[in-house]
């Protein structure tokens, strides 16, 4: 299915812990550094600039609250404006991160435009079904997952008001493996939720077909308006792409990602995709954005393969929108 692809740049490290000698990671730099590895003009894409984050400021906790609460619900609304525009036209959406706590935006954009339900295929190496009193970073990035689906005791567990972002329910997990740690993550919630939790073992087992006609099955239905991919880098093996905060070994491999996420992107009900947790400052000679650079043009390419053909400016950029 062809559609034009439009680009939204979430410039953002404020929703992730810093490195250990208390700077802010260096996340935020990461959809400039895809940019130069040219994926916006391989995809023939439209770009709609960047949505930048406040400055990190909470680098000390406050009890049971996450890090940066406030200001991760104010950029979370900014976000989810950029994203709603973007989607307007009916436009596949790729927003670029940032740090995992860009999923309550770019849903909250989705929910902006129609309150319907949405999907979610959460493809990550960590559960982050943490809640502010279960997580040991406090960092919103490590309990994306469970905000996004409404749970724990914080404003960004309700950016929608009344309802989650995403149901529980209508939520797929692919490829984690951080089984062997301890519940830091809100792991045990997870396998406890009615989530299809398809662990990377599972993956293995049972093959990236399969893994990506079960997710489907369970996103793409006809009550849902649609479904959101979020893709965390370290899902990757770290042997490809080592420059994330929280690498886990024994990752899935490019190949097996890409056959998970054609089909996916490539249905009439993806809404979009948000790449997180690629870090440039871990990265400096850019082997892991090249990478990744490979990966979102293997992977979305058949979107764009016969609307490029089509026209002579596909590539229409929004050069330096900031928010």
């Amino acid at each position: 299915m062809a559609r034009p692809i439009a680009v939204v740049a979430a410039a953002s490290n404020i929703g992730i812990k810093p490195y250990a000698d208390g700077s802010a990671r260096h996340i935020d730099l990461a959809p400039g550094v895809l940019r130069e590895q040219g994926v916006i003009d391989r995809l023939r894409a439209y770009d709609h600039g960047d949505v930048v984050a406040p400055p990190y400021r909470d680098v000390v906790r406050s009890s049971g609250r996450p890090l940066n609460e406030s200001d991760v619900a104010s950029y979370s609304r900014a976000l989810a404006d950029r994203v709603a525009a973007a989607a307007s036209e009916g436009a596949f959406v790729l927003t670029l991160g940032g740090d995992c706590s860009i999923v309550l935006g770019c849903l909250l954009g989705l929910r902006t435009q129609d309150r319907s339900d949405v999907g979610l295929v959460y493809v990550d190496a960590h559960a982050d079904y943490a809640t502010p009193e279960i997580s040991r970073s406090g960092s919103p990035a490590s309990m994306a997952l469970a905000l996004a689906t409404g749970r724990g005791d914080t404003p960004l567990a309700r950016l929608a008001g009344d309802i989650p972002l995403a149901r529980i329910s209508d939520v797929v997990v692919i490829g984690r493996r951080d089984d062997k740690d301890t519940p830091i993550y809100g792991q045990d919630a997870l396998v406890a939720s009615p989530a299809l939790d398809l662990q990377r073992a599972v993956v293995r087992e049972r093959g990236s077909a399969e893994i990506a006609r079960a997710a489907l099955d369970r996103v793409a239905r006809a009550d849902l308006r649609g479904f959101w991919i979020h893709l965390d880098a370290d899902a990757i093996d770290p042997a490809l792409v080592p420059a994330v905060d929280s690498p886990e070994p024994d990752g899935l491999l490019e190949d097996e990602l890409v056959e998970i996420l054609v089909p996916l992107v490539t249905h009439p009900r993806a809404l979009g995709l948000e790449l997180t947790i690629y870090d440039p400052g871990l990265d400096p000679d850019r082997t892991s954005a090249a990478r990744l650079a490979t990966i979102l043009t293997r992977a979305l390419a058949p979107l764009t393969a016969a609307a490029g053909a089509a026209t002579t400016d596909a590539n229409h950029v929004v050069a330096g929108v900031r928010s």
